[in-house]
Parts: structure tokens; C-alpha cells; sequence
């Protein structure tokens, strides 16, 4: 009977073992990270379609609508910093409260216009130099089934979708890579001042994504303000081309634990 009782024991001590490691990492989770699926190709040639990532939450801060405890009665946001340049972030849409992921691009105060497709911030534009184009074959993309834009369209079924793909670089040396697809209503835009305490998001597939540089009554999102930011996105951790991620035969292992330029 001892030791029936001790198997018990041991059983039950191990059940809350595994109870207390599954609560404490959902507090983690809900606290410090977020999952993340990349459902379009806004962000392409960065992130792709089917790309998954942890969002860091503790990047810059949290808020009351992202921390759901008693432990977390205070008003607005905490910072450990302020979002920079070149970030790629996920962001509320400032309407409908739908996830966004964008690059910041303009800080408050800041002044951003695109000309002839070129951005320029505070009247500095950023260098672009074009290499090798982007090509991808012109099949559905992810659980939303969706089908690239190509600048050599129309593609047939199976044929290479081509986009110019160009190195970007911010006047502080920084780079990161941008595509271009035509010459659209976003690659012309009046100069906007950011107001305090918000931020300019773009998208780096330019000509594929409803970004700042479109009003929010026009389907855009508008400058962005810091409250209804949701975190920072460092690295890819997993990443699927196919419709549903259990496709293991379409899983992308050069994409896994790559870094977020």
C-alpha cells in the first residue's frame, strides 16, 4: 500500500508539474511573445507568405489591451524603448483593430513623401539599387490561397512571377530589400508630417500593400499611433509555402531562424 500511495503521490506531483509549466508559459506567451502568421505578401521579399514568427512584445512596452491580468492595472503603455527606423513591427489597424506588420519607416515629427517610387524622409531620399529580380512561381500562396502580382504578367499557372527587387538604404547606412511591381497611386504621395506619438508604417512589396501612405477612409492605415503597437518581429521561426503548415513536403528550412533584416 506505501508504495501504491507514493506512485500516487508521485503521479499527482508530476500532473501539477506539467499544469504549473503550461500556465507559466502561457503568461510568457501572453506577456512577452506573440505568434504571428504572415497571411499576405506585403512584406515580401522579407517576410513570405506562410513565414511564422514570435512578435517580442517587451520591445517596447506593453498596454492594458495586450495584458489582460490584475497584474497589469495601469494606464497606457510601459516602454523599454522607442521604435526605430527600420523595425519591422506589428501593429493594431488604428479601424478595425486587425494584426498589421509593416516597417517603420517615419518617426513623430518626421516628414515622409515617396517620389517616382523613391522614399524620402525629411527631405533625404533613400538610396536604391536594383539586383537580381525576384521570382517566385506564379501558384496559390497560403491558407488564403492567394496569387502573387507579377510585373511580367500575365504569368500562366506554374510560370516564374518576376519582381524588380532593389537594396534600399536609410541615410544611416542600414539596408534592407524592397520590391518593385509598377508604378501605382503609392509611388507618388504628398509629403505627411508624423504627429507626436505616432509612426509611419510601409510595406517593403511596395506596390502590394495598404500601408500609411493611404488614408484610413481609403483602406490604409495612416500614421500609427505608439499605443496600438503590438511588438517587434526579429526573427522568422518557421516557415511553410503551402496551404496548411502540416504540408511538410512545402516547409522552407532556409527560412527557419532566420533574422529580420
Amino acid at each position: 500500500m506505501k508504495t501504491t500511495t507514493k506512485g500516487k503521490g508521485g503521479l499527482i506531483e508530476l500532473a501539477k508539474t506539467i499544469v504549473y509549466a503550461l500556465l507559466l508559459a502561457g503568461l510568457i506567451r501572453t506577456l512577452f511573445f506573440q505568434p504571428f502568421w504572415i497571411p499576405s505578401g506585403s512584406m515580401k521579399p522579407t517576410l513570405l507568405i506562410g513565414d511564422f514568427l514570435f512578435v517580442n512584445k517587451m520591445a517596447y512596452g506593453y498596454s492594458r489591451h495586450s495584458c489582460p491580468f490584475s497584474m497589469c492595472p495601469f494606464e497606457g503603455r510601459i516602454f523599454a524603448s522607442d521604435p526605430e527606423r527600420g523595425d519591422v513591427v506589428v501593429f493594431k489597424h488604428p479601424v478595425t483593430g486587425t494584426d498589421f506588420i509593416k516597417r517603420v519607416v517615419g518617426l513623430p515629427g518626421d516628414t515622409v513623401q515617396m517620389i517616382d517610387g523613391v522614399l524620402h524622409v525629411n527631405g533625404d531620399a533613400w538610396a536604391q539599387e536594383e539586383i537580381e529580380p525576384f521570382v517566385q512561381v506564379y501558384e496559390v500562396q497560403g491558407p488564403m490561397r492567394s496569387l502573387p502580382r507579377c510585373a511580367n504578367a500575365p504569368v500562366p499557372p506554374g510560370g516564374d512571377c518576376i519582381k524588380e527587387q532593389l537594396v534600399e538604404t536609410r541615410p544611416d547606412g542600414a539596408s534592407h530589400l524592397v520590391l518593385n511591381i509598377d508604378h501605382g497611386f503609392g509611388d507618388n504621395t504628398m509629403p505627411a508630417v508624423v504627429p507626436e506619438g505616432e509612426f509611419f508604417f510601409i510595406g517593403d512589396n511596395r506596390d502590394n500593400s495598404m500601408d500609411s501612405r493611404f488614408p484610413r477612409h481609403a483602406g490604409g492605415v495612416g500614421t500609427v499611433p505608439i499605443e496600438l503597437l503590438v511588438g517587434r518581429a526579429d526573427r522568422v521561426v518557421f516557415s511553410s509555402a503551402g496551404t496548411s503548415m502540416l504540408a511538410f513536403w512545402t516547409w522552407r528550412p532556409d527560412r527557419f531562424f532566420v533574422r529580420i533584416e
